[in-house]
């Protein structure tokens, strides 16, 4: 994926950044008790019935990619093939056009595996976009029904200890929430 990058500067914010702010600002209000929710947002998303589709149609995409990636390789491979066979009886022009003909094709190869990689993390972005905004749709609606201080994402080892007594799971309440209002 393209945002390995920030999805790894984000995870080390919810780790450090969010832990320090709620142990160092919330006991400022200790009077007022603040509750929160927490889910797995990963769970949460594959539990939905479009999570299944999407997958299915990225999948196929996918083997599109990769059929098409293989045919070009074969033939590839057939042209070097007969380029090894007849090297020794080419002409020098000859000789030259066909390996520049290979080094054309093999150009092309590469550059049509990097665009394809890249159309499929297009796709696959496009294609969660969607679900992502309705998971986070029924998450703001449960927080506030609930009136959650905020929710936590327990994905990628966030929060290795949430207190039951101040939070709730609320991934279940998601799940059926996202269910019903499809």
């Amino acid at each position: 994926m393209k945002h390995t990058g920030l999805i790894t500067i984000v995870k080390s914010a919810v780790k450090w950044v969010l832990p320090l702010y709620l142990f160092t600002f919330l006991p400022l209000n200790a009077s007022a008790q603040v509750s929160y929710g927490y889910l797995s947002y990963e769970r949460a998303i594959c539990a939905m019935p479009e999570y299944a589709d999407m997958q299915s149609n990225i999948e196929q995409l996918r083997e599109q990619y990769a059929n098409e990636t293989k045919r070009a390789e074969e033939e590839f491979n057939k042209k070097y093939e007969e380029f090894l066979e007849g090297q020794t009886t080419f002409a020098p022009a000859i000789y030259s056009k066909r390996q520049s003909e290979l080094q054309e094709l093999m150009e092309k190869n590469i550059a049509f595996k990097q665009e394809a990689r890249r159309l499929l993390n297009d796709a696959e972005a496009a294609a969660i976009k969607p679900l992502k905004e309705r998971l986070n749709g029924a998450i703001e609606k449960i927080a506030k029904e609930r009136g959650f201080a905020f929710v936590l994402n327990t994905d990628g080892d966030a929060c290795p200890y949430i207190n039951p007594a101040m939070g709730v799971n609320i991934e279940d309440e998601v799940i059926n929430n996202l269910n019903v209002t499809r």
